[in-house]
């Protein structure tokens, strides 16, 4: 076979420049001229992770072996890591020696088809669960037995792809990819693809040099020095090829950035992809392993009254700033907090680089809902908040308590919500309907923007913790008017026999009469415990 479609020469990586125009670009002029692209710009964000997560395997394997002027210097301190990091950030672009040496020294890994090592690829996959290029693409999703009425392309487009298309959309099924295909062996399964099992969060910045630059964790939550040198996958003499293969937790940052969860080969008639084979590929217990950067973490008890943590998947009825506590809530050299690597990271070249008070920091989250047992993709989702990078120094440490007592108390609100909508229900005779969690939904979406922009404005260099309390009353009067107003729509929704009323049993059993008026006066006199003001 004829090596054909090299990554580092043909135009695969789609970017998005800063007057919104989105072209095609290979692997080498992602990286060199990230500068000028504004984003990653593939069919969706979670396709951009994956491709973002190649483009920092290379970037950590290029830059923990040669300076920017691609000298051969092994990090090896701290003081190091920074130095380099701050000298690259201060070009405002990507060195292009380096990394063109580097790549070119590896170019025969990169061709999308080859005999021996295709790219993310392996020949012995061809045994594998056979799937159509319909499945491949992450838009579609399709299998065999169930078809969308509505989809994002039709004809030729769900039956073949590009060799382009095909590049970024494997890249998405290994990080990704359900659990459908058949178990011929009878080896344990690895699960989804690596990626799906995650909460991912990444920085961004102002252009892709930066996005970039803020994920690329030198040091390892922030703090400490990797251990080990980077081993990206194309660096491995003989790619690995056994099918469901558990591993040790990769120890850097290249190895785990490439990890292949997958063994896929790519099938082509005519120069158009078709179709796909696919295996089970690498797997490892994620319980533990606070290698992976790009994840928030939740506790879980392990054995012996241990405490470890697992990465925490996202939800999609949640917004972003819900989960402040876990993403952001800590500082880097705090034992005890596990808070993301990204963040952790964000914080110390924050400090480094002594951003002023008017720095935005923002974070993006991505992910993944599996249907029934994991067996098929049913939506993918992101979303992203942004506030002053100050908020996350140890000057606003203070500043981070007062947010999460708000988003608390925001829980409270929508709890109290939920419950009046429940004693609506009962008023109304309607106990069965699901109206409580839309009304709890409801009150989300309402207090969603004015939430993001007052988070925004905070500045803990401007707002001196002890000046917080007209900040902190002016929340909650906003949150507070949003749920009466709120309140008093749902009551003159709720129909005639709802004034009127009935007896129902409560939680505790007990025979109590509910109706409109009384329900109201319970719900704000609850939202009133909420807010003292």
């Amino acid at each position: 076979m004829t090596p054909e479609f090299n990554l580092l020469e043909e135009k695969w990586i789609r970017v998005i420049r800063e007057d919104c125009k989105i072209e095609e670009v290979s692997l080498v002029e992602a990286l060199i001229n990230a500068h000028e692209y504004e984003d990653l710009s593939g069919e969706m964000p979670a396709q951009d992770v994956a491709v973002l997560r190649l483009m920092l395997a290379v970037l950590h394997t290029v830059f923990s072996r040669t300076d920017e002027d691609g000298e051969f210097s092994p990090l090896a301190s701290v003081n190091q890591v920074k130095e380099r990091w701050k000298t690259i950030w201060n070009l405002g672009k990507f060195p292009e020696n380096p990394i063109k040496e580097y790549l070119e020294k590896y170019k025969d890994c990169f061709w999308l088809f080859h005999e021996e090592r295709p790219f993310w690829q392996v020949p012995q996959a061809e045994k594998g669960t056979k799937y159509t290029s319909a499945k491949l693409n992450g838009e579609l999703s399709e299998s065999n037995n169930k078809i969308r009425l509505f989809t994002v392309c039709g004809g030729k487009g769900k039956e073949e792809m590009t060799y382009a298309e095909a590049a970024r959309w494997i890249l998405f099924l290994n990080g990704y990819d359900d659990v459908s295909i058949k178990n011929k062996e009878g080896k344990p399964s690895p699960g989804v693809g690596y990626l799906g099992k995650l909460g991912l969060i990444t920085a961004v910045g102002k252009n892709l040099f930066e996005t970039l630059m803020l994920n690329l964790t030198l040091l390892k939550d922030g703090v400490n020095m990797w251990g080990e040198g980077n081993n990206p996958v194309w660096e491995l003499e003989t790619p690995r090829s056994e099918n469901r293969a558990k591993i040790n937790v990769p120890n850097n940052q290249a190895e785990l950035l490439t990890l292949q969860s997958r063994r896929l080969l790519l099938q082509r008639e005519s120069g158009r992809i078709v179709g796909y084979s696919v295996l089970g590929g690498d797997f490892f217990d994620s319980a533990g392993a606070l290698v992976e950067q790009m994840t928030v973490w939740r506790e879980q008890k392990a054995k012996k009254g241990m405490v470890e943590y697992k990465p925490r998947p996202h939800s999609p009825s949640r917004q972003m700033w819900r989960d402040f506590e876990a993403m952001f809530s800590g500082q880097p050299d705090d034992a005890n907090s596990h808070i993301p690597g990204v963040v952790s990271w964000y914080k110390t070249v924050a400090e480094m680089m002594e951003w002023s008070s008017g720095t935005l920091a923002q974070f993006r989250i991505v992910s993944v809902q599996y249907g029934t047992k994991a067996s098929s993709i049913d939506d993918t989702f992101s979303d992203s908040v942004t506030f002053s990078s100050a908020l996350l120094s140890a000057m606003g440490s203070g500043w981070q308590i007062k947010v999460v007592t708000e988003i608390k108390n925001c829980e409270k609100l929508a709890r109290t919500v939920y419950n009046f909508s429940k004693d609506l229900a009962k008023a109304a005779g309607d106990e069965e309907s699901n109206k409580p969690k839309r009304a709890e939904e409801q009150l989300y979406d309402r207090l969603d923007l004015p939430f993001r922009m007052w988070l925004r404005e905070i500045d803990p260099n401007a707002d001196p913790i002890e000046d917080s309390d007209d900040i902190i009353k002016k929340w909650q009067k906003q949150a507070k008017d949003i749920a009466m107003d709120l309140g008093e729509e749902m009551v003159e929704d709720c129909g005639e026999a709802a004034f009127v009323g009935r007896k129902a049993v409560d939680e505790k059993s007990d025979v109590l009469h509910y109706s409109a008026p009384e329900a109201f006066i319970r719900f704000k006199n609850g939202v009133e415990r909420i807010y003292h003001i």
